[in-house]
């Protein structure tokens, strides 16, 4: 199981309290765990990612094993660490100001 943590916004969209756990058959990848997540809850569809580019929304950012991986390839295989539970992929709400 993938542990998947969602900021309180995204958390509360969905209804769920605390870490979502997701079965991903395949490689583990950023888009794979983006696909579970979307299909187990449909209601976070365009949130994350844009409907039509599926490229990652502003504000957003993806983090595993103290690593920001915002920027990485959506397909390059997540570490064996999150892909056997036991190191969540995090999704965070940027902030921004000045």
């Amino acid at each position: 199981m993938i542990q998947v943590v969602l900021p309180a916004h995204l958390r509360t969209l969905a209804r769920v309290n605390g870490t979502v756990e997701l079965e991903i058959a395949g490689p583990v990848t950023q888009r794979s765990v983006l696909d579970a997540l979307e299909a187990q809850y449909p209601m976070l569809r365009g949130t994350i990612r844009d409907h039509v580019t599926q490229q990652r929304r502003p504000f957003i950012r993806f983090f595993a094993c103290e690593e920001d991986l915002s920027h990485e390839s959506p397909d390059v295989p997540l570490s064996d660490a999150v892909a056997s539970g036991a190191e969540p992929f995090l999704i965070v709400g940027a902030m921004a100001g000045g």
